[in-house]
């Protein structure tokens, strides 16, 4: 039996602490946090606290608070030589404090309050100072999914990158693309069956094979069009900017 303790209770650690919850070989010692919460229903069994001097014997102790916060923290924890992972995407491992074992815990998905995440098929990057910390965190991520992967700090930085474009840049364009939208008095229902068919795409395609439009075409007429129609908007030097990369990647120039 594994247990573990969750130090701070936002999106990722919520769906995480839930998700482990429901694995006979883990057990949910404490949850932390700074401030008073309302925990599931579901969790409502697990002790909680708001003071780091409670805090009780625990195999892992996983941080998720906001990254510019995980050094000062880990190095406030009252515990000595346990281990003490983050879920970040972005900090590296050495941050952490030297009094503990340190170790990374990286779920490479999104998370939102109101929503279950399926952890199957989320890949879980770990990493550890230690090689029996390393064995550790796979016997602990390995209930949850078939994708566990071992990776350094210098390798998830750079996959922290790629998924804040493929994420967090696409769901903006989401944003823009329901702004111009609703400014025209269209409904963005409209587009998610084409948001639903370009995420398949990918399954089977390399995204550079999926890549459609007006910017690979070099459509130039359509892109004056589009051009012209976001004059006055904020939006003109993304999708000039995008267009460019577009074509540079395509191999043609307007």
């Amino acid at each position: 039996m594994i247990t573990v303790t969750f130090l701070g209770f936002g999106n990722v650690n919520r769906h995480l602490c839930s998700a482990l919850h429901e694995i006979d070989q883990v057990s949910i010692k404490q949850i932390y946090n700074r401030s008073d919460i309302q925990l599931p229903s579901e969790l409502k069994d697990i002790p909680f606290t708001r003071q780091l001097s409670l805090l009780e014997p625990a195999d892992v102790y996983i941080i998720g608070i906001p990254d510019d916060a995980i050094a000062s923290f880990s190095e406030a924890l009252p515990v000595r030589d346990q281990l003490v992972v983050h879920t970040s995407g972005g900090v590296p491992m050495d941050s952490l404090s030297e009094k503990n074992r340190k170790g990374v815990f990286y779920p490479l998905q999104t998370f939102s309050k109101h929503r279950t995440v399926d952890f199957n098929s989320v890949p879980i990057c770990i990493e550890a100072s230690k090689d029996r910390d390393r064995k550790l965190l796979q016997q602990l991520a390995s209930p949850l999914t078939k994708r566990v992967v071992s990776i350094s700090s210098e390798e998830r930085a750079k996959l922290h990158l790629a998924a804040v474009f493929v994420n967090n840049f696409v769901n903006h364009m989401y944003a823009v693309g329901a702004d111009i939208t609703s400014r025209s008095g269209l409904s963005f229902e409209l587009l998610k069956p084409l948001i639903a068919e370009t995420a398949r795409k990918i399954e089977d395609l390399a995204p550079s094979e999926a890549q459609t439009g007006p910017a690979k075409r070099k459509d130039l007429n359509t892109i004056e069009k589009h051009v012209h129609l976001l004059q006055d908007s904020n939006y003109k030097e993304i999708y000039t900017l995008l267009t460019e990369s577009i074509q540079k990647t395509h191999g043609k120039k307007l």
